[in-house]
């Protein structure tokens, strides 16, 4: 188990700090890293939703990952979730640890949320090749919000402030 934990370890250290000069604590950022483990592992809010308000896919292309968000909105408030996809640790544990914010906060606060709010609750750094993937969970959110509202989804650029396809 301690070979796996190390080899984890590079892997998210080259996949996350690789192109550039590392500030972090490293034994914080292990702490998060095994945060991000648990939640790719164990869910939380995933599964289909019955009685949704709403229910809205998205897919880096540039991976593959995928995020179908579904949600009830009642009085202004998100006061169900469920979600369900397919990806990388990140992604999936991105969208995760997103939900378990989202129950009971209201739309427009959600719609509010930017990436450096998701990037505070992965807390982890995240390298410029894997920033789609930490911020799938927002770009849906906020596509899925907008849609019901009668809205057309947006592009990578107007949702989470990065450049798309």
């Amino acid at each position: 188990m301690e070979r796996l934990w190390r080899a984890v370890s590079f892997l998210w250290y080259f996949l996350c700090l690789a192109d550039k000069e590392s500030t972090y604590n490293t034994a914080i950022v292990d702490l998060y890293a095994e945060n991000i483990l648990a939640h790719s592992k164990n869910p939380h809010h995933r599964g289909a939703l019955v009685d949704a308000t709403v229910t809205h896919e998205e897919i880096n292309h540039a991976c593959g990952d995928t995020v179908t968000l579904s949600l009830t909105i009642a009085d202004g408030n998100i006061t169900a979730i469920g979600w369900e996809g397919n990806g990388c640790a990140i992604s999936q544990a991105g969208m995760s640890i997103l939900s378990e914010e989202l129950v009971g906060m209201p739309v427009d606060k959600a719609l509010s949320l930017r990436k450096e709010d998701i990037f505070a609750l992965l807390g982890v750094p995240v390298g410029t090749r894997r920033t789609k993937c930490a911020l799938l969970c927002l770009h849906t959110l906020k596509n899925t919000l907008r849609s019901a509202a009668g809205k057309p989804a947006q592009s990578w650029l107007d949702t989470v402030e990065i450049e798309g396809e």
